[in-house]
């Protein structure tokens, strides 16, 4: 996970928090969770990226919307980031 962004790890932990989301669903919570609109131009190529490094599939809900599933790397990364911040956060 060390060679995502921030913005990437965040889309990332929303969409293992969800049941195979759309881009809207997840543009709906980041929103949310920066208090602020997020454009499609930084959303989509972001998902991408994560689809690409292989921690996210993207499948098709119909032919106009997509969705997003975390995979076993995708979990894999949260379990691994999440016990390398636990180290510091204990301390």
């Amino acid at each position: 996970m060390d060679d995502l962004t921030g913005f990437q790890r965040d889309l990332l932990y929303v969409i293992a928090g969800a049941d195979q989301p759309s881009g809207q669903d997840i543009k709906s919570e980041i929103e949310q969770y920066y208090s602020a609109e997020i454009n499609h131009g930084r959303l989509y190529p972001n998902l991408d990226t994560l689809v690409n490094k292989g921690l996210v599939e993207k499948g098709e809900l119909d032919r106009r919307t997509n969705y997003y599933a975390i995979t076993d790397d995708g979990e894999r990364t949260i379990r691994n980031r999440r016990e390398w911040e636990q180290q510091y956060a204990d301390s």
